[in-house]
């Protein structure tokens, strides 16, 4: 079943989370997987096991609880975000696996790039020389997955120094364009979609 990939512009963060809870409450076995790309406004999220004390310093950035793994992480324009929302059932994989597969297809675009990236088994997300460069949260409900990954492409990076990054003291956060990589969001998006369609798919073959 082909998925659907949807690009929805820049959309504020709670409505957009909002919409994935009710696709995933709604869906069947026959719903084809979407997925969805946006850029958010100005937004902290805090993930279900998110500590307060991770906000380090208080501001006019919006903190919004939502459902996700994780801690706190920021979201902001110049950051390319894809929420997957997959049949987590249909891939008879478990979920470090599918973090892996996701992980690897922002990998393999980063090195069309010239950007060698690397993964870490302790701390899901994607790294350059230590600097976290993209990071994932994802949430699994009655087998269906939903939200995703983000990947700072031409942002404002200084709101993540007033956040323990995704609960890390003193994490360092990177970017494409800091990396010599110009490119837009859209233009990331068009590179890294065929890795994340081409990691989804080996899922399901090898499974």
């Amino acid at each position: 079943m082909p998925r659907i990939i949807k690009h929805l512009g820049r959309v504020d963060y709670e409505p957009t989370w909002r919409a994935m809870q009710a696709f995933t409450n709604q869906r069947d076995e026959h719903t084809a997987d979407e997925l969805w790309v946006v850029e958010h406004p100005p937004v902290f999220t805090q993930g279900l096991a998110g500590k307060p004390e991770h906000l380090l310093q208080q501001n006019d950035v919006p903190v919004v609880q939502t459902d996700r793994g994780g801690q706190i992480t920021y979201h902001g324009p110049g950051q390319l975000v894809v929420y997957l929302l997959i049949d987590f059932k249909r891939m008879h994989i478990g979920v470090r696996d599918l973090v892996r597969h996701i992980e690897q297809a922002v990998i393999d675009m980063l090195a069309e790039q010239g950007i060698a990236a690397n993964g870490d088994v302790d701390a899901p997300g994607v790294y350059v020389d230590g600097a976290k460069i993209a990071s994932l949260g994802l949430r699994i409900k009655n087998g269906a997955v939903y939200h995703g990954l983000s990947l700072n492409v031409d942002m404002d990076l200084t709101p993540f120094s007033w956040i323990n990054p995704c609960g890390y003291a003193n994490l360092k956060v990177t970017q494409m364009k800091n990396l010599g990589v110009n490119l837009t969001v859209a233009e990331v998006a068009d590179k890294l979609l065929p890795h994340l369609e081409r990691h989804l798919s080996i899922s399901k073959e090898t499974a």
